[in-house]
């Protein structure tokens, strides 16, 4: 395979600095900060960015491919994997009694362009081991040699030949502050589809997350879609780390702390889960009412710039230490960004947003959001909100809605609905069984039509066609299973 190669190296003090522009809706200027002695702004000696090598994709006959999908059967108290293929999306019966591949499962299931198959693994915040598969000359699944031990992810996006997983975490020790905090760091792994290799980002100031937007806070990145060589991601602030949150004036006034906020700063440690914080945090963010999105040169999330809206707010799904993609890129030329406006469900009223869910476009000629562009589709929703997004294509975008107000404590996402972005309606699906349960966990999209895995109360789950023009949803594929993970296309591959 060909190869070019993309070597990035020391990155200048004076480059980084000219390649961060905010902007806004609203002309409101970010808000001020400290100098160049805040993360972000740091020496060149310690701003050393990954090396990706990009090759093109293999050769393969499209004809000559098998519907995949990956189940999950539950007897007792033991769990049992298999990836299947099926001779249709459409229609029949398939079974896992004797059939399919058996695997360990993953946490994400994640198709490359109808060539790959990898078992996205998290492993519960630890390393966790992720597999890849082909389907061989007989069109069966193959488990590809190569094994990763992938850093621990809260979303992941495709870049060129590189699927990338992205967390915040610790950064390195060796950066602490005179109270012993640790500033937070974005935490990256390229994996190499085509080559089978990965890649993780060094422990480089390069790649903190502190103050990112110019307020103090942390973020975290959700969801990566790739625009030419660019890669578009929402930066979802989290609030104030302890080594943000630490931070004091001359005076020993808190730099980043709202005044009227100092008692949102949490004076023990506590939660439990994705919930949990530390003494000396702030958590959660101070500003609810916005939303950011990056836009990186490239892949490498080096030089950046940075644009705002204040239509909605932060555009990201949540679950438990999931934050699902809430920007997509679509045929038309603009990158819609959607707000589920989960800053709703803050316990403090200064922490919760007013606005309701909505979605706005970014023009990707002019790298801001359009003027012109905003739906507020909570009203149509009856008040509901929504936990994930995806493009299908052309004008069409596929939501999983939530059954109540995203404040309600008992609220499932249950429902299907259809977003226009020419109309700028949102239609529900109808046809889906009454006793839904749950959905797989990415739809396939082909032909203008998105296929998807349901579960329900009664019965095996099957694989349902949304036609996204008739907002309607035909039963096709049954999977005697307890559940579908994934389901999705591959292609042999010569």
């Amino acid at each position: 395979m060909k190869k070019n190669h993309l070597l990035i190296g020391l990155m200048a003090l004076a480059m980084a600095a000219t390649a961060l522009t905010a902007c806004t809706d609203n002309d409101t200027p970010a808000p001020d900060g400290p100098g160049t002695d805040t993360p972000g702004s740091t020496p060149d000696d310690d701003n050393a960015l990954v090396q990706l090598s990009f090759t093109a994709d293999p050769e393969h006959d499209p004809g000559q491919s098998a519907n995949v999908i990956a189940a999950q059967v539950r007897a007792g108290t033991s769990t049992e994997n298999v990836i299947l293929t099926a001779p249709s999306l459409d229609q029949g019966t398939v079974t896992t009694s004797g059939n399919g591949l058996k695997n360990e499962g993953g946490t994400q299931w994640v198709f490359y362009k109808n060539l790959y198959l990898y078992n996205l693994k998290y492993n519960d915040g630890n390393a966790g081991t992720t597999q890849s598969y082909v389907i061989d000359a007989g069109l069966t699944p193959l488990k590809r040699d190569y094994e990763y031990e992938v850093q621990r992810f809260t979303t992941y996006g495709y870049y060129h030949n590189y699927i990338v997983t992205a967390s915040t975490g610790d950064g390195d020790p060796a950066w602490n502050d005179a109270n012993g905090y640790t500033p937070q760091a974005f935490l990256l792994s390229y994996l190499d589809v085509n080559n089978e290799t990965k890649v993780e980002n060094p422990m480089s100031r390069a790649y903190l997350s502190e103050n990112f937007l110019g307020n103090g806070e942390y973020v975290t990145l959700t969801g990566m879609e790739q625009v030419g060589d660019k890669l578009y991601s929402a930066a979802v602030p989290m609030g104030l780390s302890q080594y943000g949150c630490m931070q004091k004036d001359d005076a020993g006034q808190y730099l980043w702390v709202k005044p009227g906020n100092e008692d949102l700063i949490k004076t023990e440690s506590g939660g439990q889960g994705s919930g949990s914080y530390d003494k000396d945090e702030l958590q959660w963010t101070q500003y609810p009412d916005e939303c950011w999105v990056a836009i990186f040169t490239d892949g490498t999330l080096g030089q950046k710039k940075l644009i705002k809206t204040d239509r909605i707010s932060y555009a990201a799904g949540r679950y438990k230490s999931q934050y699902y993609q809430m920007l997509w890129r679509a045929e038309d030329g603009y990158v819609y960004v959607f707000s589920p406006s989960y800053a709703k469900t803050m316990a403090d009223p200064r922490q919760q947003t007013a606005l309701p869910a909505g979605v706005v476009r970014i023009d990707t000629q002019a790298e801001d959001f359009d003027p012109t562009y905003y739906y507020d589709l909570e009203a149509q929703a009856g008040g509901c909100s929504f936990l994930r997004t995806w493009y299908i294509g052309g004008e069409y975008f596929l939501l999983l809605m939530y059954d109540k107000p995203i404040t309600a404590s008992d609220k499932t996402a249950n429902r299907l609905a259809i977003f226009n972005t020419r109309t700028g309606t949102l239609t529900q699906v109808t046809g889906l069984p009454t006793d839904v349960t749950g959905f797989g966990n990415t739809p396939y999209m082909e032909n203008g039509y998105a296929y998807t895995a349901v579960t329900t109360a009664s019965g095996y789950p099957a694989i349902y066609k949304i036609d996204p023009a008739l907002a309607t949803a035909t039963k096709g594929l049954t999977v005697e299973a307890t559940q579908l993970t994934g389901v999705g296309k591959l292609a042999l591959i010569k």
